[in-house]
């Protein structure tokens, strides 16, 4: 026989086998136990999470000849024959290739009758959402009013596309990725069983690269068993699945904050040097600076990033050495930098622009400190960090002082025929009392008046 890989042979028979997905489990079980399971179940989410595995437990239990008890036996005719795959009662559609309304016509054509050698009929739709809008509408009234020996199960990872009206005649249950820990005990047990022993740093490379789904990871470790054998190290995976460590990484960022250009593009080059896609690096990198934001705003960290105990704290180590301002402008520079450089035609050197300039802007200022001194300036206390100086005056002219007897002389002075005209200009005695009342203030430069210019191209 071919060789079996880890996604199948691991391939989970019974609930207590399931990876994650606790608060379903515990669900689908006690509606077995109290015989309250409904004629039609959606289970929904990202891929390789297990919504096709529960679906075929949940068909094993209810068909199951020991009752129907929380966990399938196993052992019964009905289940060896699901598991065997040669059960003619369970019947699972591939929704991407049987998607038209002529395929479910002949489905509705089939549950008319009586199962062969089972209590129930299980009827397993595989990507659902593939189907077309008559395919869906086909199945409403069947779907709404099912025979009572037919059970519906339908697994999808696009919920959205599937109609509101199938959705509101399906019990629904939306399967989340799985967490760090879960995935590693998962991955570190089969290692075991395979007799091949895998040290921790390569173990949360292959959980960091599986993203919470177990078809991933899993798939990833048979590559990885592949190719080194009995003992696999951090190095080999690091070589075999073209990633970069976290130390690689986090030491890139500490250059970045530390404003060492020189050990940021070393580490750079070391990057490239291990062959890594850059659009995975740039990832990386935002991802882990992402993290320290995190570990800067949060009281909880460990809650909102699903990392191993050594990882965290470093990050928190980065943390405590650089404000939470510093930090959000890194990001953002970053965040906008690695975008463009993602789609570059020389992404590298675009990644080392976007890190000279991440080294040349100065730590920025709070906007607590700005307000502080605005709010010292207004109240006029001196800043001595910053000493401002004014332009020279102009060095203001005295102006004579007006006596009675000054007036009478500027009077004798004026013709006698001049007195009595009119004149829309002050009077000396009030042009003396307005310089007076000007005090020292500078006075404004006299505007001449403009001249036209003649034009030349006339």
């Amino acid at each position: 026989m071919s060789y079996l890989v880890l996604a199948r042979k691991s391939r989970p028979q019974t609930f207590a086998q399931v990876v994650g997905q606790k608060p379903i489990v515990r669900t689908l079980q006690n509606g077995l136990l109290q015989t309250r399971v409904p004629h039609a179940l959606i289970f929904s989410g990202v891929r390789g999470t297990g919504k096709t595995t529960l679906a075929r437990i949940m068909a094993k239990a209810i068909n199951c000849e020991q009752g129907p008890p929380p966990e399938p036996c196993n052992e019964c005719r009905s289940c060896k024959e699901i598991m065997a795959g040669s059960s003619v009662d369970l019947h699972e559609v591939d929704g991407a290739s049987n998607r038209g309304i002529q395929e479910i016509r002949e489905l509705k054509e089939n549950i008319r009758f009586m199962p062969t050698s089972s209590k129930f009929k299980i009827i397993i739709i595989d990507e659902v959402h593939m189907l077309t809008t008559e395919a869906f509408n086909a199945l409403l009234k069947t779907l709404e009013e099912p025979p009572e020996h037919v059970y519906f199960m339908f697994a999808t990872t696009e919920l959205h596309k599937v109609p509101v009206t199938i959705l509101s005649r399906c019990q629904r249950y939306e399967l989340k990725r799985v967490v760090h820990a879960e995935l590693a005990a998962h991955f570190a047990s089969l290692a075991q069983q395979e007799g091949i022993s895998i040290d921790e740093a390569a173990l949360n490379m292959v959980v960091r690269e599986a993203g919470g789904s177990v078809r991933d990871g899993l798939s990833l470790l048979d590559q990885v068993f592949s190719y080194c054998g009995e003992n696999v190290t951090g190095e080999e995976v690091a070589d075999v699945l073209g990633l970069v460590s976290h130390e690689v990484i986090a030491d890139l960022a500490r250059a970045l904050l530390a404003k060492d250009l020189s050990a940021a593009l070393n580490n750079l080059d070391k990057v490239y040097s291990y062959g890594m896609d850059i659009k995975r690096f740039i990832n990386e990198l935002l991802a882990w600076f992402r993290s320290l934001v995190v570990c800067s705003v949060s009281q909880d960290p460990a809650r909102l990033l699903d990392l191993p105990a050594d990882e965290l704290a470093l990050l928190q180590e980065v943390v405590a050495a650089y404000s939470s301002q510093t930090l959000f402008m890194m990001f953002n520079l970053l965040l906008e930098g690695l975008e463009k450089a993602a789609f570059s035609a020389r992404p590298r050197f675009a990644v080392e622009m976007t890190f000279i300039r991440a080294v040349q802007v100065d730590d920025v200022v709070p906007v607590t400190d700005l307000l502080t001194r605005l709010d010292d300036v207004l109240a006029g206390v001196a800043l001595p960090q910053q000493q401002v100086v004014a332009p020279q005056a102009r060095q203001s002219i005295p102006s004579p002082q007006v006596t009675p007897q000054t007036s009478r002389q500027i009077n004798q002075q004026i013709p006698q025929s001049d007195r009595g005209k009119g004149s829309t200009g002050p009077s000396a005695a009030q042009a003396a009392q307005a310089t007076q009342s000007r005090g020292d203030r500078p006075v404004a430069p006299t505007v001449t008046e403009k001249k036209s210019i003649p034009n030349l191209n006339r």
